[in-house]
């Protein structure tokens, strides 16, 4: 068997970390390639997975190496408390780009316009995962890959299309953006092929999406309340879509 630690170290820079139990749950059970999985303790997430995840657990039987606390700490930043973690291949942004263009589509794209907060942007993600959209894509330069929008994710990366794009080279459909100026929500019916787009949290829809936005929505919300928070936003809108015809498998 290969060295689990000289496979990491090999690895690393080029694969998605998978931060603690339920990023590696999530990640086996959406087909994610797994090469290589490490615990301080592998009687106790075998036991864990019994208990929470029993369906993958002769995955992660076959997966998960056992390394010192020492050895594992080194191997990751900021160790999960779970103390599990993996790597994963990236899917290909060909094949994410391809599942992202593809028509007709079942259920909607969500495009956060230029999100600064990673956590922000992994809670949206694990969302639209639960949601069964299409996918998530980000403009503007946070990378949606990034370690600490994965962890927020959940590992739920690898049940939806991720990837960053620009506005020119957002899926085709219906954009529809959230917009205080736009149309009460609840008078609208979004379809199963539309584009919702999220501005920023601090500056909201750049110009170049809302040039770009076939309709303007607004959520409801009660007077001098400011906003809501990102994630709330996209799951009030992904509910909307889901209660007026659409709906997760």
């Amino acid at each position: 068997m290969n060295d689990p630690v000289r496979v990491w170290r090999r690895l690393a820079d080029d694969s998605v970390l998978l931060d603690g139990f339920h990023a590696l749950k999530h990640a086996v059970r959406f087909g994610a390639d797994i090469p290589v999985a490490v615990t301080t303790d592998r009687r106790a997430t075998l036991e864990l997975a019994t208990e929470l995840a029993p369906d993958v657990r002769a995955t992660l039987d076959g997966l998960l190496a056992e390394v010192p606390e020492a050895t594992f700490t080194n191997l990751v930043a900021r160790p999960h408390p779970t103390s599990v973690a993996a790597l994963a291949v990236r899917p290909s942004r060909a094949a994410n780009l391809e599942t992202l263009a593809r028509t007709p589509r079942t259920a909607p794209v969500v495009v956060l316009d230029d999100p600064r907060n990673l956590g922000n942007a992994g809670a949206v993600i694990r969302l639209a995962a639960g949601f069964g959209a299409t996918g998530v894509v980000t403009t503007g330069t946070l990378d949606p890959w990034h370690p600490t929008v994965v962890r927020g994710g959940a590992g739920l990366h690898f049940a939806t299309a991720v990837e960053r794009v620009t506005v020119d080279e957002l899926p085709p459909g219906p954009v529809f953006a959230l917009d205080p100026e736009g149309e009460d929500i609840r008078g609208s019916k979004i379809p199963d092929d539309a584009v919702l787009a999220f501005g920023s949290e601090r500056s909201g829809l750049s110009a170049a999406l809302r040039t770009r936005a076939d309709h303007l929505v607004a959520l409801p919300m009660r007077p001098q309340v400011s906003s809501y928070n990102l994630a709330t936003s996209v799951a009030m809108t992904l509910f909307h879509w889901s209660a007026t015809g659409g709906a997760p498998a």
